[in-house]
């Protein structure tokens, strides 16, 4: 009688073989298009070669656990080496504590916050509901993975024109559909956790007709003592997975995010949209968090992208072992799942938490009591294989530096020669109706209808909220205040900044535009810039122009955020947005903290009181590429400024040494509609008007200054007996006092003439009305 092998030695029958040895490239490459893995002509070689040298053939688990590990989502595998020389300079700052799922960053003595962002794009053009939601449900997972509760949300996003736009390519939604579905999405799921969305930015353009863009921030706050490892601890840990059970949904969702979008993509990939559950995250959130204090987690990851097998093979890789998994273990929310199915499903709602032996009973006590499950699936083991095993029988056994560390692709970068003519504007003789158009336009107009539906408040952290101004005519601020200690004084500034249009005309430029606006508005509420986080949204990084213009961008980002001070301790790549002959610009979008030792001392942008004197600070020059107005006048290749990040740290630092002392009412960076945009925004938050001299303003026509938007520029509002004070503080920088706060109408002159009146009060229920979706909730 044949002498039995050992448990767990011996090959299963669940899981299908694939014939790769013998097979041409051609009919290896047929077989990884038919079966969506997503691999290259010279990965799947590399497969070839390594199960060649094994002798054997690969199950249909470990290809499906390659194709996770290795597509462009989870491997960064076009950007790796641009990002690496960008930015790990800037995450040895001794003010980063952590670099992980989230960035983490020191908060005083005790604390710690970490932040990162994320993108969801693909499964929002496909289920923009569903991939809204889902988006906020794996931001808020990373935060927690790195043991931080999560305590504020932010949501940067894209959408081709509401109106009067472009009919979609078949098989695309229509932009006022993915609108409503996306809103919706991050609504209810951000409502129902209980985490308030307090930034966000929202920009529509032609070019994001076929391929919106849905990113997702969060910040943090933890003990700095409860900062926790993405990485396995010792050998003999168990591998508990705790939230939601494993379904079908999300199968294959990174390597559709690693793909452009096509005709059929819908009717392929909805599949790979996953389905979220706040009600289940809520309390898995606050397990989570009672388990770490307990010091009962040594090691953690989050199941997002590639489910549990990249959750599982980057937590053990990273601490030096190897993993024993039972997939049979794995719980099940449907009947029926392949062990290879099991292995990569997406489904929402999972942690995967090493935890000693010993302490494996207490920690099953504190999810049981709050209904979660909590199920050991595994262990940490010697050496540098991965073994997954199904009903007792492997189906999968892999050197995990194979599967989740796979090269950099060879990548080719071209930049092309750009010619950039002078800005030069047209003749505008009617300032009031290009103030009207500027601030009418779908970039300007409010964003009330759908912060209100937003909870911000939840928590009670929001110290300055998204809207500033009175109750009864709130307008945009720049960024929001939350408290960082229950009792302390303490807080944290944050908000979001895009460039798109900078970065499309000039890369570096407008990498380097993104950070300074981001700066400018942490500046403005008082906040010094501490740690930004970064998503990069790009086209398909197999163009050598796209990825030319990926490591510009990166290198002006890297650059501006070394200038101003800003940690980069986290971030995130999106490539492949665009498809059906529609390319998305170059879209970094960055989420940046500063911090404010007073939070009592926080700066809003509504105009406060009649008499008090207008400032602009900042250079003067008329600088209209990627303005606003250089876009609604298809002037997409004027030249970009050159960017000053140094001299607006320099301002910035200035303003808020004088908001510490209580010497600023109102303070609004100039940003989309320049001067005409800002100081509309100002007035409408206090009900108030304003009377401007634009021959105060050097170079260029009126028109010129009044739409110029340029950098490192805000409108700064003066009390009369603070403007000694101002204006000595401000003696050695470009600086001029324009005007000041009025009752009434919003008047511009020039010189002794007056050239606008703006009805503040009808521009201001008109502007209130923001963007609207004619289209019905239908695709």
């Amino acid at each position: 009688m044949p002498a039995r092998k050992p448990p767990g030695t011996a090959w299963s029958s669940a899981a299908d073989r694939v014939r790769l040895s013998k097979l041409s490239g051609a009919a290896v490459a047929r077989l990884s298009a038919e079966r969506r893995w997503g691999f290259s002509a010279l990965e799947l070689r590399r497969i070839q070669q390594y199960f060649r040298q094994a002798r054997r053939e690969p199950t249909d688990v470990e290809v499906a656990g390659l194709a996770q590990s290795w597509s462009e989502h989870c491997s960064y595998k076009s950007s790796r080496p641009i990002l690496r020389a960008a930015f790990r300079p800037l995450q040895q700052d001794r003010r980063v504590l952590g670099v992980g799922d989230a960035g983490v960053m020191r908060l005083g003595r005790t604390l710690a916050y970490a932040l990162r962002i994320e993108s969801h794009n693909h499964p929002s053009a496909i289920e923009p509901y569903g991939g809204a939601a889902t988006g906020i449900g794996g931001i808020l997972r990373d935060v927690l993975a790195v043991g931080a509760e999560p305590v504020a949300l932010a949501d940067p996003l894209f959408f081709g024109p509401l109106q009067g736009g472009a009919e979609p390519p078949e098989g695309v939604k229509r932009p006022g559909y993915l609108f409503d579905g996306v809103i919706a999405g991050i609504r209810d799921y951000g409502n129902r956790v209980g985490v308030p969305t307090v930034a966000g930015l929202i920009g529509f353009a032609p070019e994001y007709l076929v391929n919106p863009l849905v990113n997702v921030g969060c910040v943090g706050l933890l003990p700095a003592r409860r900062l926790l490892a993405n990485r396995a601890h010792a050998v003999g840990d168990q591998l508990v997975l705790v939230g939601g059970d494993t379904a079908r949904d999300g199968i294959g969702g990174v390597a559709f995010a690693s793909q452009e979008l096509r005709e059929v993509s819908e009717e392929e990939s909805r599949g790979a949209v996953q389905l979220g559950n706040p009600i289940l995250k809520e309390p898995l959130i606050r397990a989570c968090l009672q388990a770490y204090d307990r010091g009962l987690v040594q090691g953690v990851k989050d199941l997002g992208g590639g489910g549990l097998a990249s959750a599982s093979g980057e937590l053990v890789h990273a601490g030096g072992f190897g993993s024993l998994i039972d997939l049979d273990q794995v719980p099940l929310r449907e009947a029926g799942l392949r062990p290879w199915e099991i292995w990569i499903s997406e489904s929402q709602e999972r942690m995967l938490l090493d935890v000693a032996p010993k302490d494996v009973d207490e920690l099953r006590a504190i999810f049981r009591q709050l209904d979660v499950p909590a199920t050991v699936v595994g262990s940490v083991t010697t050496g540098e294989f991965e073994r997954l095993r199904y009903h007792g029988e492997l189906v999968a056994n892999l050197r995990l530096s194979f599967r989740v560390d796979p090269p950099p692709a060879p990548r080719t970068l071209r930049r092309p020669a750009r010619s950039h003519p002078e800005p030069g504007l047209a003749e505008e003789s009617d300032l009031g109706s290009l103030a009207t158009e500027l601030l009418l336009s779908p970039e300007s107009v409010s964003r009330e209808s759908i912060i209100r539906q937003y909870d911000h408040e939840v928590r009670g952290r929001t110290v300055l909220k998204p809207l500033h101004g009175r109750a009864d005519s709130p307008s945009h601020g720049d960024a929001a205040v939350i408290a960082a200690e229950p009792d302390g004084p303490m807080g944290l500034a944050i908000a979001v900044a895009a460039q798109p249009a900078a970065c499309a005309a000039s890369p570096r430029a407008g990498g380097s535009w993104t950070v300074e606006e981001l700066a400018r508005n942490l500046y403005a509420v008082g906040g010094k810039p501490d740690a930004l986080t970064n998503c990069l949204n790009f086209g398909n990084p197999e163009d050598p122009i796209v990825l030319g213009s990926f490591a510009d961008c990166v290198a002006g980002l890297a650059a501006a955020a070394k200038a101003l001070g800003f940690a980069v301790p986290s971030g995130n790549v999106s490539f492949y947005n665009g498809g059906l002959g529609h390319a998305i610009p170059p879209t970094p979008v960055v989420m940046g903290v500063g911090i404010l030792p007073d939070i009592a001392r926080a700066v809003t942008s509504d105009l406060k009181r009649p008499g008090d004197s207008l400032y602009l600070l900042g250079p003067n020059g008329p600088e209209l590429g990627g303005s606003l107005y250089a876009r609604l006048r298809g002037h997409t290749d004027w030249a970009v400024p050159p960017p000053d990040p140094a001299g607006l740290r320099r301002r910035g630092e200035k303003l808020i040494a004088l908001g510490s002392r209580g010497q600023l009412r109102a303070v609004h960076d100039v940003s989309d509609g320049g001067l005409a945009v800002t100081l509309a925004e100002m007035a409408f938050g206090g009900q108030l008007g304003f009377e401007v001299d634009l021959s105060r303003i050097d170079g260029g026509s009126p028109a010129e200054r009044l739409v110029a938007e340029g950098g490192s520029r805000w409108v700064v509002e003066v009390a009369e007996q603070d403007r000694p004070e101002f204006e000595r503080a401000m003696r050695a920088e470009p600086c001029v006092r324009m005007g000041a706060v009025r009752e009434g109408r919003g008047l511009l002159r020039n010189g002794g003439e007056s050239v606008a009146a703006l009805d503040l009060q009808a521009l201001y229920r008109r502007w209130r009305a923001g963007p609207s979706a004619t289209a019905p909730m239908s695709a």
